[in-house]
């Protein structure tokens, strides 16, 4: 009895040396921001903005990353529509940072510059209320959310699953692409959101600035990994591996998986909008783009990678590609998209459970 006892609580928690190395990593990333605002330019210590950018994009994509792993993970609900949720989220605070440049624009008019430039005589109503950042983060949260909360509505009550459900999310994002690309949606088109000046008054690209956005981003991931794992180890997480594992044997049971799936895929469309909102002023651009399909499916792969159903293995997954790629389409541009294919499939074929059950498996064996 108390053996089974230590094993469900180990299984819960963790080994004890993934949880050192996740509190060690949590330290660097903590240490960062001072490193790059307190240390010497010519120290070894000192943090670049080049690379504090770097590492919050990549916690950013480390958010997008966990939030998936909610609903394919834990749920069986494999999206490939997840970077549709980011890049509103991204639009939403796009839309303040745009109206904060003021007249520091090259047209210097009320008006965003792409606007004058295309000959818009009004702002639209649909940009009421964005020069309140407080307004910008409603948008990128509730935009994302009441998008998941329709679509949801409507695949999960016509029992739409599998991949099927796939399909649908992919053919979302592509559609929400095409209707950007546009200019007169009044998103900027192909150029979408960029030359931001200042957040709440202060220079975007000041060291402070930068310093405290990580900080957000680092936050916001911890937050939303101890959300999640409060979460998936509730009676609510297990209902959802049920619906994941045996969603008709869950039903026959008495239970309505309509309303577990639906609100697990609208919080992490919720948590994919925060993401893309810390992401736009540390990168500085957000266009349509970031809605395309390859991306979402690039969020699967990092899931895949780092290991489904874990939660830390997808924030692994996400930081290992994604550090990977910055270093090969600088080295090696012309093989990235091989590096990647090839990682997928032998993910696949030989680490089913990903980077993480590789290193459990070692653990168990050492």
């Amino acid at each position: 009895m108390q053996t089974a006892l230590s094993l469900r609580l180990a299984h819960r928690i963790g080994p004890l040396p993934l949880k050192l190395a996740g509190a060690a990593a949590l330290a660097v990333l903590l240490a960062m921001p001072a490193l790059h605002l307190w240390t010497d330019p010519a120290s070894s210590l000192h943090v670049s903005a080049y690379t504090l950018t770097l590492v919050g994009k990549i916690l950013c994509y480390a958010i997008v990353a966990l939030a998936m792993d909610l609903v394919w993970g834990y749920t069986g609900l494999l999206s490939l529509g997840h970077g549709l949720f980011f890049a509103l989220g991204g639009y939403g605070m796009g839309m303040y940072l745009m109206r904060a440049i003021g007249h520091d624009g090259n047209y210097q008019s009320d008006l965003p510059d792409f606007m004058v430039f295309l000959d818009w005589k009004t702002l639209p109503w649909f940009w009421q209320g964005s020069e309140h950042l407080a307004w910008a983060l409603c948008l990128a949260v509730g935009v994302p959310g009441l998008l998941a909360l329709v679509f949801g509505w409507l695949a999960f009550r016509s029992r739409i699953k599998g991949v099927y459900f796939s399909i649908m999310t992919q053919a979302l994002t592509y559609a929400a692409m095409l209707l950007f690309f546009r200019n007169e949606t009044g998103f900027g088109g192909n150029n979408g959101f960029t030359d931001f000046k200042r957040i709440l008054g202060y220079g975007i690209a000041e060291p402070a600035t930068r310093a405290t956005l990580f900080l957000l981003t680092v936050l916001l991931l911890v937050a939303a990994l101890a959300a999640g794992f409060w979460l998936v180890n509730s009676k609510f997480g297990r209902i959802l591996t049920a619906i994941r594992d045996a969603e008709s044997r869950l039903m026959f049971c008495g239970y309505n998986p309509l309303y577990y799936k639906l609100f697990i895929w609208v919080a992490s469309a919720m948590l994919c909008g925060l993401a893309g909102a810390l992401y736009v002023p540390q990168v500085g651009i957000i266009n349509p783009g970031e809605m395309s399909p390859a991306n979402s499916i690039e969020i699967a792969i990092w899931v895949a990678v780092g290991g489904r159903g874990s939660l830390i293995g997808p924030v692994l997954g996400a930081g290992f590609i994604n550090a990977a790629k910055s270093w090969f389409t600088v080295a090696f541009p012309e093989y990235w998209l091989f590096f990647l294919g090839g990682l997928f499939i032998a993910t696949t074929l030989f680490l089913p459970r990903g980077l993480l059950g590789l290193l459990r498996r070692h653990k168990e064996n050492a």
